[in-house]
């Protein structure tokens, strides 16, 4: 649960906890002390991962080391439960709608750790390799 706290990935970790204190700050009005939980998702042809949470979290995202041709899109739920029960669903983002994020090289991206997600089914012949990571208190 430490990827990140190894040598090679000593920059990258700097970079993102200044970008998840940022976030924080910008989402509470006194952010707590904060540590980074890291692990690897490499997925091979038919990988996925079911929808889930980090519950207990202050904060998750991941950044894509590799991103090969063929990737499925990282999927976010629409967590209101009356945009779920409602008779119009709209047309737009928040429309009752999942998320596509269509992932590429070095993309970085920060959610909420309520949020529901899912990444779908990897169809290329090279792994895609995702750190994962969520802030949690220190």
């Amino acid at each position: 649960m430490d990827v990140l706290g190894r040598g090679p990935f000593a920059e990258l970790r700097a970079l993102l906890t200044r970008a998840v204190r940022v976030a924080l700050e910008e989402i509470m009005s006194a952010p707590p002390e904060f540590k980074l939980q890291s692990w690897v998702n490499m997925h091979d042809k038919g990988g996925f991962n079911f929808p889930h949470m980090h519950e207990g979290c202050l904060i998750s995202g991941c950044f894509y080391l590799r991103v090969p041709e063929g990737s499925g899109g990282l999927m976010f739920r629409d967590p209101r439960p009356g945009a779920a029960n409602s008779r119009i669903k709209g047309r737009g983002a928040n429309a009752h709608r999942d998320i596509h994020l269509a992932p590429s090289d070095g993309l970085f991206v920060l959610f909420p750790s309520w949020l529901e997600h899912y990444v779908e089914p990897h169809r290329g012949d090279e792994a895609r390799i995702v750190i994962a990571f969520n802030a949690i208190d220190a």
